[in-house]
Order: C-alpha cells, then sequence, then structure tokens
C-alpha cells in the first residue's frame, strides 16, 4: 500500500466504526447530553459529517477558509439516516480530492492556518481529520456508558 491508500483506508475505518457505533443508540437518546455545555449525541454526529467538509474546504483552501458557509446551516436535526443521507456526496468529494492526490503532495502541501498558529504539512493535517473523528467517537463511547446502556462493539 502507498500513503494515499493507507489514508484512504484510515479514513474509511474510522468512518465505518463511527456509523456502527452511532447505529447502536436508540433514538430516545439522540438528544441527550451530559451537561448543558456539552454537544447532544445528534450535535457530535452532525459535527463530526460537517467537520470532514470544514477540514475538505480547509486543504482546498491551502489554509485559508475565507467566506466559508456550511452546507449544514440550514439542516434541522432529526435522525442519524437524515444526517449520514446529507453528508454523503461531502464525503464522497472528500474521498476523491484524497484519491487524486500524489504521495510528494502529502509532503511538499502546506496547510496555513494563521488565525490558530497552524503550519502543517498535507499529509500530518489529512491525519488529523481522522483523529477527530475518533476522539468524537470515544467521547461517544462515554456519553452510552454514562446512560447505562450497550455500547456497540467497534473493535472488530
Amino acid at each position: 500500500m502507498n500513503s494515499i491508500e493507507i489514508l484512504l483506508l484510515n479514513f474509511s475505518e474510522t468512518r465505518r466504526r463511527s456509523i456502527k457505533l452511532w447505529s447502536g443508540i436508540p433514538n430516545e437518546y439522540l438528544n441527550w447530553k451530559p451537561d448543558e455545555n456539552a454537544f447532544t449525541i445528534i450535535e457530535m454526529i452532525r459535527h463530526v459529517l460537517e467537520g470532514e467538509h470544514l477540514f475538505h474546504k480547509i486543504v482546498e483552501n491551502r489554509g485559508n477558509l475565507g467566506n466559508y458557509q456550511s452546507p449544514w446551516n440550514e439542516l434541522k436535526y432529526s435522525d442519524l439516516k437524515n444526517e449520514l443521507d446529507f453528508s454523503q456526496k461531502y464525503r464522497v468529494e472528500f474521498l476523491n480530492m484524497v484519491n487524486e492526490l500524489n504521495e510528494s503532495e502529502l509532503e511538499d502541501i502546506r496547510i496555513e492556518r494563521k488565525e490558530v498558529g497552524q503550519s502543517k504539512k498535507l499529509g500530518d493535517y489529512l491525519n488529523r481529520i481522522a483523529y477527530h473523528e475518533s476522539v468524537h467517537t470515544g467521547q461517544l463511547l462515554d456519553y452510552l456508558r454514562t446512560i447505562g446502556i450497550e455500547r456497540p462493539q467497534i473493535w472488530d
């Protein structure tokens, strides 16, 4: 496997496990949150899906978001199926972008986010995208433990 294939596998496996977890959450808990300042479960799911799109735009613009407007801005929260269906085309666009990269670009392209003091190689930045989703998967596992409901086995 080359670096691009490994990145794509990591994105695929991370999302597969996220969906496995999300699918195991009963609908009646989608609006649960551990405290008033936390995301609800459905908000965290959207945050992950929308965040991938935001990161995609950051990569496309090499760090400059400009006047970014999220496609999720007017979308009402409903259920997992709606969230996944809405995000699907953005997911495909993101994965296609990664697939079209060549290995030298992972090293040579820099993502410069001056507003947050970041300067990262593209390969590093792409790995951070998958890590972001993984962190929220862990948070949701903790949510389910706190609620006291069965947690799907994502470590297959």
